[in-house]
Order: structure tokens, then C-alpha cells, then sequence
């Protein structure tokens, strides 16, 4: 199965009920959806690209297995995040025989190089400034900041992926925008807004 890249902030309809019932059609068109981001989200926790390609696929075929739970899935954004993230701690705990107790205190990522709206009217120096204010902001701060900015999740889709409360994610938000900001001031009065679903 070949992935295309696409931007979060179009989702696509996911049909659960024909995955369910074996259509191969609206389980590719998940696959290629997800499977560009999900494979960057699990990189970023292992660092290793090979691995972070085989949880993904792990994942899609443990999906494609139990087909008929499909319908099942309240929400598919948590569902395969939680499967990836679960699928990178435990090829993390496998790889240094322990179990890891605080998986987000060292992650670090990497942001993605996809154009969107925000880097087409700013200029590529600003960007340059603004990638780099986001590299400095603590591994967990940048993890939800890409998760809610970058792949368009709501605040308690990355709450449940992330075991923390909303609160903590608004907090986490908060703290990334000023930081990113102050980084970048006198360029412009505000850190360009993209609607953010809480």
C-alpha cells in the first residue's frame, strides 16, 4: 500500500461500517489518510523511520484483522494514535529491556516540511525563525503543539492519546504560542492563528 500525504484539516469521511464488512476500498482510503502522519508520530517517539513504517503497518493489519470491530470505534483519530504510541513504547520498552515510566518527558520531533496556508503569507525567514522557537520548547510542550497545530487533533483527542487532562494541553498551548511569540516578536503582533478545535 503506497501513502500520500495529506493535510490533517482534511479529514476524510471514515466509513467504519464498510471496513467492517470487508470493503478494501474504504480501508486503503484510510490507510493512505493516516498513514503519512501516524508514521511521522511514531518517528518522532523511536527515532528510527524503518521501525516507525512497521508499527504503522502493525496497526493497519491488527485493524484489517478485527475488521468487524471496526464499526465499534468511537473515535478513529484516538483509536490509531493510541495503537501507534502504545505500538512505539512498547518497541522502545522491547529495545532497552525496561519498561519506560516517562515516555513524553524526553521526545523529541520533528516538524513536518508540508506547506500550509500559515507559510505561504509568511515569509520563509519568519518560518525559519518560528521552526526554530518551536525546536526549543520542551519535548512534551512540542509534542502536543504539533499534534494540535500540525495534525489539526482537538485538545481532548491529544488529552486521551496523551493520558493528560485538557487542561494540561490548553496549559501546554499556552505556554508554546507565548514562548514561540516572544521568539519572533517584532515581525508581526500575533503568532499567526490557525482555528483550533478545543
Amino acid at each position: 500500500m503506497r501513502d500520500t500525504p495529506h493535510h490533517m484539516n482534511d479529514k476524510p469521511y471514515v466509513n467504519l461500517p464498510l471496513i467492517g464488512a470487508g470493503d478494501e476500498q474504504a480501508f486503503r482510503q484510510l490507510f493512505q489518510y493516516y498513514s503519512p502522519r501516524l508514521k511521522q508520530f511514531a518517528c518522532s517517539i523511536i527515532k528510527t523511520k524503518e521501525a516507525a513504517a512497521e508499527i504503522v503497518n502493525d496497526v493497519f493489519i491488527k485493524l484489517w484483522k478485527q475488521r468487524e470491530k471496526a464499526p465499534l470505534i468511537s473515535n478513529i483519530h484516538v483509536y490509531l494514535y493510541v495503537a501507534v504510541k502504545n505500538g512505539a513504547l512498547n518497541y522502545l520498552s522491547s529495545k532497552v529491556h525496561r519498561q519506560i515510566t516517562e515516555p513524553f518527558d524526553f521526545v523529541d520531533i520533528e516538524l513536518s516540511r508540508d506547506q500550509t496556508p500559515d507559510e505561504k503569507m509568511i515569509s520563509a525567514e519568519l518560518m525559519a525563525k518560528i521552526a526554530a522557537a518551536v525546536e526549543a520548547l520542551p519535548p512534551r510542550c512540542k509534542m502536543i503543539f504539533k499534534l494540535v497545530r500540525e495534525d489539526g487533533l482537538r485538545y481532548k483527542e491529544v488529552a486521551d492519546i496523551l493520558n493528560l487532562t485538557v487542561n494540561t494541553v490548553d496549559a501546554q498551548m499556552v505556554i508554546a504560542v507565548k514562548r514561540i511569540s516572544e521568539k519572533v516578536q517584532g515581525n508581526f503582533t500575533s503568532f499567526p492563528s490557525r482555528p483550533v478545535k478545543k
